[in-house]
């Protein structure tokens, strides 16, 4: 069996969140088709004592507790492979976007560490490669963000989606949101399909196309025309 075009392993204390949103869909046929590849490894595993611990109370006070050095990092030696690269999902990471997924989709071997409660043991940083983050807002935890990473990536590697260059004509793959999009009935509700679309000619649907983007990207995400 050839080699998947992306192994992914996950880091997490909660493993059974990932069974439905990463068995279905676009990621759930990567995964069938053996292009991606998806481990889960849990720092429980690794914990030192017989209840399992891996938080701890952070030195110098403060509330929460923060997830222990030794057993995230034994768990991300076990799941790291040779020249995988490293990323804990955590708000304090760089925002994820489109160039990153792609960045990230071209690595080969990833390791995704989802964060909790309070933070992570600072030094086990020195063991990962970057931070990323959803957005300024926080999680309960990495698990969704790295979900969100998965279902990103995947529909980038090779023969996963079903329409070729499907990937590369979405939004943020230009500085740019997508034009709007139509279909059945050309009528519906009093609200017509532009008739542009509807006369055949490439070459307008194209120009109508690029200047509807441009329309919805000033009027919904004018910071990225900046």
């Amino acid at each position: 069996m050839s080699r998947p075009a992306l192994r992914v392993a996950v880091v997490t204390l909660f493993p059974g969140m990932f069974e439905g949103p990463l068995t279905q869909s676009i990621v759930g046929r990567a995964r069938e088709k053996g292009v991606l590849e998806v481990s889960f490894t849990d720092p429980r595993d690794f914990s030192e004592d017989r209840h399992r611990t891996v938080d701890d109370r952070p030195y110098g006070g403060g509330p929460g507790m923060v997830l222990k050095a030794e057993p995230l990092y034994r768990a991300i030696k076990k799941a790291r492979r040779p020249k995988a690269k490293v990323v804990l999902l955590s708000p304090q990471g760089r925002r994820f976007d489109q160039a990153a997924a792609r960045r990230l989709a071209a690595a080969k071997d990833l390791v995704l560490v989802c964060g909790h409660y309070e933070g992570v043991d600072e030094r086990v940083l020195d063991f990962v490669d970057e931070e990323l983050s959803l957005g300024d807002f926080v999680l309960t935890g990495g698990e969704i963000a790295a979900m969100a990473v998965v279902d990103a990536l995947a529909r980038l590697l090779p023969g996963v989606l079903v329409k070729a260059g499907a990937a590369e004509a979405e939004s943020f793959t230009e500085p740019m949101l997508d034009h709007p999009h139509y279909t059945r009935p050309p009528v519906w509700r009093g609200r017509e399909v532009p008739e542009v679309l509807l006369g055949g000619d490439h070459a307008k649907i194209a120009a109508w196309r690029a200047k509807a983007a441009r329309r919805a990207t000033t009027r919904k995400r004018p910071d990225l025309l900046q």
